[in-house]
């Protein structure tokens, strides 16, 4: 699974929170079941930033976010993202050799908010 966190920053603060993102990435990057993690900014509109971080699953990002380190490190960053959906589980993977394809974990009858089982409006 991956989580994928948008911020808006200004120009004058970019430095600063590049800064504060290593230091988050760091922290994340010392729990057990992280795989990768990117930070970057877009080259269209300057101050949208993103950190990308890659997981075993979700359970160990789960428990990542509640070890005391990131909450330190990590999280006074992480409060700064957009509220917006963040984690994804994986159902592509292209390499550049070979392109794997899984399954999703998520029930398809499952009910929740915004999701009503009937399906219907």
């Amino acid at each position: 699974m991956f989580v994928v966190a948008r911020f808006d920053v200004a120009a004058e603060d970019a430095d600063g929170f590049l800064a504060n993102a290593r230091e988050a990435v760091a922290a994340l990057a010392a729990r057990p079941g992280y795989r990768a993690g990117l930070v970057g900014r877009s080259v269209d509109a300057p101050e949208v930033w993103t950190m990308v971080t890659e997981w075993e699953g979700v359970g160990a990002y789960r428990r990542a976010l509640s070890a005391y380190d990131v909450k330190m490190r990590a999280t006074p960053v992480l409060a700064l993202a957009r509220d917006e959906p963040s984690a994804f589980e994986t159902l592509l993977r292209d390499d550049g050799v070979q392109a794997v394809t899984t399954s999703s974990d998520r029930a398809s009858d499952v009910s929740g908010p915004g999701n009503r089982g009937d399906h219907s409006r």
